[in-house]
């Protein structure tokens, strides 16, 4: 199966019960939204500056559960041209967290019909581990073609050369793991890497955009052809984000920052009417945001079959 095939086909994967990828156009350039599995995380992470009675509260209307929340992972394989980009490569696997349900990127790209060769560019949002550790997997390197460009903001490569988790507050063990997994991805792609400071053209009407907050170096990535546009936002909104756009995640390292770039992205978002994707609301992850009072109202786009 090609790339071409997969966005003719709606038919999944023969090893999943359910599509893990969704196929849409942006003007002339391919998008390919792809699951990476669920991470299961303490749902007190989603905010941390709110008494855990109002989390538990909001929660509740949410129809999502008080202890453990799984959060979503998402990444895109975007065509534009001859180079096919991946944006983000998902959690990898690290046995001591026990993330059984996600860490499938690899194995979700060749059902797809996306050899690991195939791929000439990859754009990181951020270095956490839940978005670089696909690519850190053991012989996942040496089947990625020896071309291989890997565009990071130069604020995030700095970053993560001693990382300041001050200000975070991550379950157990995730400290320790996001160094390791940064360190791992950093030896084995460090030669391949691009930086750019606030701006980079990955390929014609593609490019990453400098947000920080989450992270540093944290970036977004607009895709527009044809006067149409798709923005691929990372972790810079999660799902408490549109009617709570002031709570703090426990894996923001600048959390005051953080809020200040999610609400400035609704607005524009809201403004513009465009869509975007975020790695961490539920699949395919297509959304549209409208103003609510002093808030914000998440609307989902309707599959298109």
């Amino acid at each position: 199966m090609t790339f071409d095939t997969v966005l003719q086909s709606d038919r999944p994967a023969l090893d999943e019960p359910v599509p893990s990828r969704y196929a849409l156009q942006v003007g002339d350039i391919d998008v390919l939204v792809i699951s990476d599995g669920i991470l299961p995380i303490s749902a007190h992470v989603l905010a941390h500056n709110v008494e855990p009675k109002v989390l538990d509260t909001w929660l509740e209307e949410q129809f999502l559960p008080r202890e453990v929340a799984e959060w979503p992972l998402n990444v895109l394989v975007v065509r534009s041209g001859e180079q096919t980009i991946l944006v983000d490569a998902g959690l990898g696997m690290d046995p001591n967290l026990k993330l059984e349900k996600a860490g499938r990127l690899v194995q979700r790209l060749e059902a797809a019909g996306i050899p690991l060769d195939s791929i000439t560019d990859v754009v990181i949002t951020h270095m956490h581990m839940d978005h670089i550790g696909g690519l850190t997997i053991d012989g996942t390197h040496e089947r990625m073609r020896p071309d291989l460009r890997v565009h990071v903001a130069a604020a995030e490569v700095e970053f993560w050369k001693n990382p300041d988790f001050s200000k975070t507050v991550m379950p157990e063990g995730f400290p320790d793991a996001l160094r390791a997994t940064a360190k791992r991805f950093m030896e084995q792609y460090g030669s391949q890497i691009r930086t750019f400071d606030t701006e980079a053209e990955v390929a014609p009407g593609v490019t990453a955009q400098l947000t920080g907050g989450h992270t540093p170096g944290h970036c977004m990535v607009r895709v527009a052809s044809g006067g149409d546009a798709l923005t691929f936002v990372g972790d810079a909104i999660f799902q408490v984000g549109f009617d709570q756009p002031g709570w703090y995640n426990g894996f923001e390292h600048d959390p005051e920052e953080s809020e200040r770039v999610r609400v400035s992205l609704l607005r524009e978002f809201a403004a513009t009417r465009e869509a975007f994707v975020a790695t961490h609301l539920p699949f395919p992850s297509i959304y549209h945001v409208a103003v609510a009072g002093d808030a914000f109202r998440a609307v989902p786009a309707v599959w298109d079959y």
